[in-house]
């Protein structure tokens, strides 16, 4: 008979790094044999409830300390965990300097400003403690990126009037895409140089953009992240304009493209009016009801910058006898479901979702409907105290698995976004789970399908090619466009595309 499972917890008063750097730790430490799982984060009140509801007995702590938690198979795999935390953690805080040896992190952005010279921050600390560390980084006069989520509106509107003011840009909340002199920032694509400047209040309506532009041989001068919140009427697009003058001053950027989800339509009249004061043209993919889609965006600025439209790439096929039944989209890109819901809508009515384009058709917590059916797995509701589901996709592998299972599913539409800074290989991790959900559904006499936009280029670590290969291998039907394995899902459900 094998023993109970062992939980020990352990608080490190004092130790500090960044969210990001921990769910890298936590993803660690939870592969080494004999973990079950494990959760490494600060003591901030989102991620002690996270553990809390994994089951773990917490101790009384404090907002400076870090708190490790591994359930171990027994007890004999405690001292192993905890050299793999030490590991991990001595790997996401120290760094190599230029005499090959090893310095002490800065524990300060003032501190890592003047150790490098740079001109841009980057912010990766829980919600409640961004927009601290971006004033700091604005009164040393940097741009700041911040990566963090689950941020007051009230903070973003005031560091951005700040940032107006000084000629500063800040770049987010929430801001997962950037690339700026070449380098990419957060989940970052590998794509050529070239004319075309991105501004977006959208991660992954970015990603798709300069994917698609990458693919047809068109290359990007910058992408500018301003998180997604930029275009709504509190926030009234001060990032989106700050960051259009700069591409309009950059002599490599010929065009501008602002790309958003669905925009307040006074912001969106707005911008328009502004983009008539620059020099340099500006070509608005927003999406919303009657406004093109990504795709055709992308198409349109081919054609703006004398590139010829492609033939966008498609790997595998889908069975043609379906069962009859619904839709289920499976997201980890808020644009990316935001399009596929707006595309859905049109063609077969109301779409539930956490992220609902009518609050209306808001899904409970129970996160089912009978109806058409979009999550979005990436939003902040869902990653709060837990990984992105482009780091980890988990979460949406265990629903891949319950909403294959559902007699009332016909057809699962899903989309894995490749890059730097997501899962090193999605495919290992999704493709298992596309083809057990395909399995499962033939063996109780149905006939389902999984349709997956795979977002990303050759050039990337993961590469879209042996990506979307091994996807279609698993049995899904595989496309680079959203928009057209949308259209691809609608067809196999009986809607005329």
């Amino acid at each position: 008979m094998s023993s109970s499972p062992f939980d020990y917890v352990e608080l490190r008063p004092g130790a500090y790094a960044d969210s990001v750097a921990l769910l890298q730790v936590s993803t660690d430490v939870a592969a080494v044999d004999g973990v079950q799982a494990a959760q490494v984060a600060m003591a901030t009140p989102l991620n002690l409830d996270v553990i809390e509801s994994m089951g773990f007995a917490l101790p009384e702590t404090s907002p400076n300390d870090m708190v490790v938690a591994v359930r171990l198979d027994d007890e004999s795999v405690r001292d192993a965990a905890l050299a793999a935390v030490d590991q991990a953690l001595a790997a996401a805080t120290r760094r190599s300097d230029s005499s090959g040896g090893t310095e002490e992190p800065a524990r300060s952005i003032g501190t890592a400003i003047s150790r490098t010279g740079t001109t841009m921050a980057l912010v990766s600390v829980p919600g409640a403690n961004a927009a601290v560390e971006a004033m700091d980084a604005l009164d040393a006069g940097q741009d700041v990126m911040i990566f963090s989520d689950n941020v007051p509106v009230e903070q973003e509107i005031a560091l951005k009037n700040i940032a107006a003011s000084r000629n500063l840009l800040v770049m987010g909340p929430d801001c997962g895409t950037a690339m700026v002199d070449g380098v990419g920032l957060g989940f970052a694509n590998t794509v050529q140089p070239g004319p075309v400047g991105i501004v977006a209040a959208s991660g992954t309506g970015c990603q798709q953009l300069m994917c698609l532009l990458d693919y047809a041989g068109v290359g990007m001068s910058a992408a500018l992240g301003v998180g997604g919140r930029d275009l709504s009427e509190e926030v009234g697009a001060l990032a989106t304009k700050a960051a259009m003058s700069r591409l309009d001053a950059d002599p490599g950027t010929e065009l501008i493209v602002v790309v958003s989800k669905p925009p307040a339509e006074t912001v969106a009249a707005d911008l328009q009016k502004f983009a008539d004061t620059l020099s340099t043209p500006v070509q608005f993919a927003l999406l919303g009801d009657e406004q093109a889609d990504l795709t055709k965006s992308a198409e349109d600025v081919l054609t703006r910058v004398n590139a010829t439209v492609p033939e966008w790439p498609h790997w595998g096929t889908s069975s043609s006898s379906v069962s009859k039944g619904q839709l289920r989209g499976l997201f980890a890109g808020g644009t990316l479901c935001d399009e596929s819901m707006l595309m859905a809508r049109e063609a077969l009515g109301p779409v539930y979702s956490n992220i609902p384009l009518d609050p209306a058709h808001a899904l409970d917590s129970t996160m089912t409907a009978d109806g058409t059916v979009m999550i979005d797995f990436g939003d902040d509701s869902m990653t709060a105290g837990r990984a992105h589901p482009m780091i980890d996709p988990t979460i949406r592998n265990e629903y891949l698995a319950s909403t294959a299972a559902e007699t009332s599913t016909s057809v699962v539409l899903m989309d894995v976004v490749l890059g730097h800074g997501a899962d090193a290989d999605p495919a290992a991790s999704t493709a298992p789970h596309i083809r057990e959900a395909l399995e499962s559904a033939r063996a109780a006499g149905r006939e389902i399908a999984i349709v997956v936009s795979c977002v990303g280029t050759n050039g990337d670590p993961q590469s879209l090619g042996s990506q979307a290969a091994a996807l279609a291998d698993a049995g899904a039907e595989v496309f680079l466009s959203n928009a057209q394995a949308t259209r691809r899902a609608l067809s196999l459900i009986g809607v005329a595309q």
